[in-house]
């Protein structure tokens, strides 16, 4: 059910981020169309690159966001706290997987 939602709502993040890149370049061919100068319509394809990366920026962190609410409601079920994604690991001395060999929320018989 989780990966069905987040698959959903980065489908609709995709969705946005699509309409705001054809409205970018559709504000720069308005842009290039006004324009009396060279660097005005050099301008005008800066705007809509930078438009367009800060679409790909909030798809990015949408995902990473729909990503977190998935595996915070999974770590929920097994009573485990979920680790902050913002920042980055540092090297690990110990090891990163269960020292007993069993994974989080094994119940021993």
């Amino acid at each position: 059910m989780q990966s069905a939602m987040e698959k959903l709502s980065n489908i609709a993040r995709v969705a946005k981020a699509k309409v705001t890149i054809c409205k970018a370049k559709v504000e720069e061919q308005a842009e290039k169309a006004t324009a009396r100068t060279i660097e005005q319509r050099e301008l005008a394809h800066e705007r809509r690159k930078a438009k367009e990366a800060r679409a790909q920026m909030k798809l990015h962190q949408a995902k990473a966001r729909h990503a977190e609410k998935k595996l915070s409601r999974r770590a929920h079920q097994y009573n485990q706290p979920v680790a902050p994604t913002a920042a980055p690991a540092a090297a690990a001395t110990v090891p990163t997987y269960p020292a007993g060999g069993h994974l989080p929320g094994h119940v021993l018989k």
